[in-house]
């Protein structure tokens, strides 16, 4: 499992690397984003600001441009054009470069290596919002929880990622847009103690039994019996209740499992 969360967070890092080199012409521009805008051969025309909240930007010559809800590449034409109608300049080339991306963000928290706020362009995958924080720490889960509002109504929905990453169709990557909410959870643990080598905390993987778990704590000391193992478990109103388990059976989230000492 863990070669499996290496392997994963190396597939998202790279898919970040994409995610940088698509970004361009059509980023969507928003109130707070940053913007460098420069003509060719005009250089007292290049300029550094920001969109005010009305998405709006004020230009030389020209005067208040909109381009809040427009991509880059729109914005570009619009103060081409006014600027050659103004006859100011003919045939102008403008190009605006994104500095500071704050309107279209989305937050990736929980188990990341680098948990925070980060700019989106448009709509992207789980996957790609997952790559820009570094990917899944090592004390991340499979399970991850996805909140979105839209039209003051939140919803929210648990994604599982190793099903989501064995998916052949990739198109099953769910669509994440700015303002979503993404949370990597932690891994489920259980405990192990008593007459084993090494107890303490583990992480708990799929379909995890009582031998795997006794094999994680480095097995019985001489004193231990596998006949002394017992479970316990969080039962439906949330009392510990202690069970006796076989070999084949299940573990869960957070059960402790103990071995005792051998009478003989």
């Amino acid at each position: 499992m863990k070669f499996f969360c290496r392997y994963i967070t190396a597939l998202l890092i790279l898919l970040n690397a994409t995610i940088i080199v698509a970004a361009g012409n059509d980023l969507v521009l928003g109130p707070g984003d940053v913007i460098r805008v420069s003509v060719f051969d005009q250089p007292d025309l290049s300029l550094e600001v920001r969109v005010s909240e009305a998405g709006t930007i004020t230009f030389p010559l020209i005067g208040e441009v909109s381009v809040g809800g427009g991509s880059t590449a729109a914005a570009e034409g619009k103060i081409a054009t006014m600027l050659e109608q103004g006859g100011f300049i003919r045939n102008p080339h403008v190009n605006i470069i994104v500095t500071q991306m704050q309107s279209q963000q989305v937050s990736v928290l929980g188990q990341v290596n680098r948990p925070g706020r980060y700019p989106i362009d448009g709509t992207r995958t789980l996957s790609d919002v997952i790559a820009l924080a570094s990917g899944v720490n090592p004390d991340g889960g499979d399970i991850v929880t996805v909140i979105h509002t839209q039209n003051g109504k939140t919803e929210r929905a648990e994604i599982d990622l190793l099903e989501m990453m064995h998916q052949p169709d990739v198109n099953k990557d769910t669509i994440i847009t700015a303002g979503d909410i993404v949370f990597v959870e932690r891994a489920p643990r259980f405990y192990i103690y008593g007459e084993v080598q090494r107890p303490g905390q583990y992480r708990l993987e799929r379909n995890m039994t009582i031998l795997q778990a006794l094999s994680a704590g480095g097995g019985l000391t001489q004193r231990g019996t596998e006949r002394g193992v017992r479970v316990k478990r969080k039962d439906a109103q949330g009392k510990m209740a202690i069970i006796s388990v076989k070999h084949d059976d299940m573990l869960l989230p957070d059960d402790v499992v103990y071995v005792k000492e051998s009478l003989f």
